[in-house]
Order: C-alpha cells, then structure tokens, then sequence
C-alpha cells in the first residue's frame, strides 16, 4: 500500500513540475523580450551620446575649419534673434528649446513636401440616392409586382413593339440608353423596359430560373397589349433573358437584337480555345466572382456589399471588376455617361436587397436549361423514344417544328474586355443563321452609349428603312400603309378579327 501512495505522490510531483516548467517558459519568454527592449533603447541612447562626443571633439572645436568660418556669422544672428527668447518659458534652456522647434519644423515640412509632391488625388465620396417611385406597375399571375417604363410610339400607333431586359447592376432606367425619342417615332418602335426580380421597383421572385424570366416577358407583353410578334433586345449580361425568351415563348418573338452577349463561360460546347480566349480577357479579380458565383455563392454577398451596395459610388471598373479599353475609358469619363450609369445603379440598388444580384450572378455561370445551339430550326418528332421517331418517319404529321426561325442581330466590339468577342464568335458557330457584326475599334460601351449615329444604324439594319408609325383610322384602328391612290393595304384592326392571336393557348401550353 505504501507503494502505490509513494507513486501517486511521485506523479503529483511530475505534474507539478511540468505546470511549473510551462509557466516558467512563458515568463522566461516575456522577460527576455522585454530584456532585449531595454538593451535596444540603452544602446541608442549610448549611440547618440558617442556621436555627440565625436561632433563636439571634431566639428564644434576652436580651431576647427567650421566654427572658424561660421561661429562668427552665428553669433551676430543669435544675437539678433535673442529678443525671440522672451517668448520661451523662463525655466526652459534657449539652446535646448529652439534645437526642438527646429526639428519639428523641419519634420512638419517635409511631410507637407510629400503630400503636396503626391500624384494621387483621393475623390469625394459620392453617396447614392434614393428616387421617388417613377415606374408603372403591374401584377404578375403568382402576385409579384413588375416596374416598367415605356418609350417611343403610343401601343395603337407601334409598327414594332420591343422589349428589353436590362443587364446585371443595372435597371428599367437603361434600354436603349439616350435613344432619341424621335428616333424611336421615325421607326415607329415602342421600347418596353422592366426591373428584373428584386431590382429597382420589381418584387423579388424567389424561383427565378431563365424559364421564370421568360415568362415574365410573356406577361408583361399580355399586359401592356402587344398583340402582334415582338422583338427582344438583349444587351451585355441581359442577354441572357433574351436568349430564354427565344427558346422558351419563340412563338411570340419576331426577332432578337443583341448586343455584345454573352454565353455561359462553363458551356460544355465551347472549346478549349474559344474559353481560353474568354477567360484570358478577364481580370484575376474577374475570373474570382465567377468562380465564386459558381462554386461558392455564398461568399459573393461580402463583396457586394462592400461595392455597389455599399451607399456609395465608385469606380466602374472598380465594381464590374474589368479593365477598360481606350474607346470605353474615353466614354466612361464623359459627364454625361456618368450622370446616366450613376443614376441607373442607385435605381438598381433601390431596394438594398443582395440576394437578387447573387441570383443573377449564379445564373450567369449554371445550367440555363437549354444551350444556344437549341435555338436552330429544324424538325422534331412528336414523343419521346425510337418508336415516336419510327413513327414520324411514315407519318409527316407527326413532326412538329422547333427553334426559333426568326432573324438575330449580334453587334460586338472588337475591344470589349467585358464580355470578350469569342463569345459572339461561339454563338455564331452554334448558331449559323445569327448574322454576327463586328465592329473593329469598338469596346463594351463606346457603341452603344450616349451615339445616336449607333442607335440609327442599329434600326436601320433590322427593320430596314424608316416607315414612321402606324396611321391610325379612328373608325377601323391603325392602317399598317396607305397606296399612293388612297387604299388601304392592311388594316390591324381587320387582321385581329381574322385571325385573333391565341393568347390563353399558349400560355396553357407553357404552363
């Protein structure tokens, strides 16, 4: 029994020894530190001391070259400034006082020096604002709230009725942006904008997928009384919606104008080259939010909040994380390009809400559903299975059309660093029937912003040329064109009651 106390009481005394030598360790650590501090500061006071002996034994000495040319000198200019010495307290020695003021000086000095001398300018913060309400306002099926804008001709004098999706940081606001009112009237073009889910004035959708966005283009349309085809206009990352729309409700589309679009930086279809290109044009920090946005959404709310959605204007480079080209810098840095970019993101963040802009940065970069080489015509059988397909082979009847068979518009700068050009270059190759412009010199902005020569040749290549809007008869409804003789070639009105467009049936279809 005696033994196993005497061992208990030799691992008590280990235990012991092992706290004490931790504890020991750690103000051994401590007090070496603060050794060596105390070591350090002696050394430089001992350090001044040896250079002031040197000095005095060197420099200040009688018979030196230095007081030999200069204590005179001195002396006549201390004794001249002596009546400074009343301003000092009477307890401070001059000497000392006046060597301290000196140095001060002389250090305030040379800071003033640097800063004046500096480069970098830092800018005022420009804080956003908050805008009253301006949009109209309609209600969805599911009983969300869509904002809208319109522009151009009234409905009843439209000869083509477009809508545009705007593109990520952006708003209703944008469109066509500062298309010329009478431009739109010499076409006849009506121009509907809307906010996407959770922008500007628009209520959030919490299962927005591209299938969801292409039907609220649908809606929208039933609403604001589009009964004929309409077009869409597609510009940067909106184009996406505009894509959804062709292969989703290509029935109610009569055309697509896209400008610089773009395609899912992961499409399996691009080639090794074409994403190498792609990827090659972005900025490191660039190529992050899309792999953040791919792989880890969650973490894109930090930046967010800390750029666009953090009250304040900055850099527009700085929050689409791009590097801008010589023709989109010149046109960035135009007062009235900022007055417009500035007033449609803070109509953008309006609701200072996160979560829709990660929902469109996740939708960039997943699965759309359907790729762009889906969107050319061609024939489909009916069913699903090699019996459905045996069948459509005896049997004409049961093949139906698919794609979309209208014309597409692509215009793409050749200096975009935004959305690169191969990504045009894609969607052509996939798409043959696109007829794809390249306009050398261009960049992301330089053509579409602030020109109205742009805008006109834009219409001018779709719709060809310049018709005006429609007549309007106040007894038949709008006339589409009027002989040279007084006849009438189509009447709108007319052509609805023949053949009234089945609105319900697809709806039902999509549904």
């Amino acid at each position: 029994m005696s033994e196993v106390n005497d061992f208990a009481d030799l691992l008590d005394e280990g235990a012991n020894g092992i706290r004490h030598s931790s504890s020991s360790v750690a103000g051994d650590w401590r007090f070496q530190a603060a050794e060596f501090a105390k070591g350090a500061a002696e050394m430089s006071v001992e350090f001044g001391k040896g250079v002031r002996d040197v000095v005095k034994q060197t420099v200040l000495r009688e018979d030196s070259l230095i007081m030999k040319k200069f204590k005179g000198p001195c002396q006549k200019l201390f004794t001249r400034l002596r009546f400074l010495n009343e301003y000092l307290p009477e307890d401070r020695d001059p000497l000392h006082a006046w060597t301290v003021i000196a140095c001060v000086s002389i250090l305030a000095l040379a800071v003033l020096t640097v800063n004046m001398c500096g480069t970098s300018i830092i800018p005022l913060v420009n804080k956003m604002k908050v805008h009253p309400s301006s949009a109209s306002i309609i209600l969805l099926p599911d009983g969300r709230r869509m904002a809208y804008q319109e522009q151009g001709v009234p409905p009843d004098r439209a000869r083509y009725s477009m809508i545009a999706p705007h593109s990520f940081l952006s708003s209703r606001l944008a469109g066509v942006p500062r298309v010329k009112g009478a431009l739109l009237e010499e076409f006849g073009i009506r121009l509907v904008t809307y906010d996407l889910p959770g922008f500007g004035e628009s209520d959030p959708d919490p299962k927005r997928d591209l299938e969801s966005s292409a039907l609220d283009i649908l809606h929208l349309a039933y609403a604001v009384n589009v009964t004929e085809k309409l077009w869409v206009l597609g510009y940067s990352d909106g184009s996406k919606h505009a894509w959804a729309a062709l292969h989703y409700i290509p029935d109610r589309i009569a055309g697509a104008i896209m400008l610089a679009p773009v395609v899912n930086p992961y499409d399996p279809k691009l080639s090794k080259a074409e994403s190498r290109r792609i990827w090659g044009k972005w900025t490191l920090k660039r190529r992050l939010m899309y792999t953040l946005a791919r792989k880890f959404p969650r973490l894109l709310p930090y930046f967010y909040r800390r750029s666009f959605l953090s009250g304040n204007h900055g850099e527009l480079d700085t929050l689409l994380s791009v590097s801008l080209g010589k023709r989109d810098r010149a046109v960035v840095e135009d007062r009235t390009f900022q007055d417009v970019w500035n007033r449609n993101i803070e109509e953008s963040v309006r609701q200072g809400n996160v979560r829709p802009f990660v929902e469109e940065a996740i939708l960039q970069v997943s699965n759309w559903g359907f790729s762009i080489g889906d969107l050319n015509g061609r024939n489909k059988y009916k069913g699903d299975g090699i019996l459905a397909w045996i069948k459509s082979l005896f049997n004409p009847a049961q093949k139906r059309l698919s794609g979309f068979f209208g014309p597409i518009h692509i215009w793409h700068g050749d200096e975009d660093t935004i959305v690169p050009p191969s990504m045009s270059d894609f969607v052509q190759r996939d798409l043959p029937d696109s007829i794809l412009h390249k306009l050398p010199y261009e960049g992301h902005f330089s053509y579409f912003y602030l020109c109205d020569e742009c805008h006109r040749q834009i219409f001018t290549t779709v719709f060809g040329h310049a018709q005006g809007p429609l007549i309007v008869n106040e007894n038949r409804g709008p006339v589409e064109e009027v002989k040279e003789n007084g006849e009438a070639i189509c009447s709108s009105a007319a052509a609805n009651e023949e053949n009234p467009p089945a609105f319900a049936e697809e709806d039902d279809k999509l549904r």
